[in-house]
């Protein structure tokens, strides 16, 4: 591997996990959070964390690989868009939910954040098909997220 290719490595792993870092910021896991109602098959909090570390490091190989295929100027631009959006939307579900503590907000928006996965998918399959299937892991998360979402708000709500 070329110098380039792991700068362009180490950038796809900072920008991921500062992502995750500023997710992981808004959400706090406070008096609040321990006072709703869950179901009965939620994941046990400790969880969390190792999937979403989990899915980030997919994410940086996964911008990282289609980085490396895109090879004009436009096809650039779509991977960052693309990815770039997809940030935007995994904070603001993180704002949404624990900041503003408003999971039913939180439940409009992770469509939109899942939505987000499939086009990453779809814009990055014809770049790179590796690129492409390591955001399942994620899409499938965030289909069970947008349950227990759904659920929370079931049990807890109005807000």
């Amino acid at each position: 591997m070329n110098s380039q290719a792991v700068t362009r490595l180490v950038v796809a792993f900072t920008l991921s996990y500062a992502t995750a870092g500023v997710g992981g910021a808004l959400t706090e896991l406070g008096p609040w959070y321990f006072a709703l109602k869950h179901p009965d098959w939620k994941p046990p909090d400790a969880a969390f964390g190792v999937v979403w570390t989990t899915i980030f490091t997919l994410c940086a190989i996964s911008a990282w690989l289609a980085w490396q295929a895109a090879d004009t100027p436009a096809l650039r631009r779509r991977v960052a868009v693309l990815f770039g959006l997809n940030a935007l939307l995994n904070i603001l579900w993180s704002g949404l939910y624990f900041k503003l503590q408003r999971p039913d907000w939180a439940l409009i928006e992770v469509v939109f954040l899942w939505l987000s996965i499939v086009a990453l998918m779809w814009g990055l399959w014809r770049l790179s098909r590796w690129a492409s299937a390591l955001l399942i892991v994620y899409a499938v998360w965030v289909a069970v997220a947008a349950m227990l979402n759904l659920q929370t708000v079931a049990l807890n709500g109005p807000f």
